[in-house]
């Protein structure tokens, strides 16, 4: 007897037998008369509760839509107020606060350098002026080292301008 009452007591899963032997018992001929109508009973309160609930459920839905309604607010302005929402929280993380620092690092450095070369042609100009005045002929100012200096300076800064532009896109 300790054996059948502790069967009935396992907190183990079922095995593959056990299965069978569920699914083969005659559960309807095991109740009586009483219990069946017991059940049913319990079944169909239980399905007349589960349609109250779904009716209760679609009256509050209509009413929530109902007072959206009234308070102007639909779905274009809650797409609004949930991007608006993200993008806030996605600027507060750090990954972001340190990307837009470097970034802004960056900016700094290129403007910085941006501002170099322009002083550098600038000054480069000025030289060949000076050139031009002062040269015999065309040919020899472009001899010179100062202009060979300065071609080259603008071929590097174009280039790196094409290439700086180039990975932006």
């Amino acid at each position: 007897m300790e054996a059948q009452a502790r069967g009935l007591l396992e907190t183990e899963p079922l095995q593959g037998r056990d299965e069978d032997t569920v699914a083969s018992a005659d559960f309807p001929s095991m109740l009586s008369e009483e219990e069946r109508e017991e059940l049913k009973a319990e079944l169909v309160q239980l399905e007349d509760e589960i349609t109250t609930l779904r009716q209760v459920l679609s009256a509050k839905e209509r009413h929530l839509v109902e007072i959206k309604q009234k308070l102007g607010m639909n779905l274009m302005n809650e797409l609004k107020q949930n991007f608006s929402k993200s993008w806030h929280d996605m600027q507060t993380t750090t990954a972001y606060k340190k990307t837009h620092e470097t970034l802004s690092h960056a900016g700094q450095k290129a403007t910085a350098a941006f501002s170099n070369v322009g002083t550098a042609i600038s000054k480069k100009f000025g030289d060949m002026s000076y050139s031009i005045r002062h040269s015999i002929s065309m040919p020899a100012m472009r001899n010179s080292p100062t202009f060979k200096s300065f071609e080259e300076r603008v071929e590097t800064t174009v280039t790196s301008l094409k290439v700086f532009f180039r990975r932006r896109r």
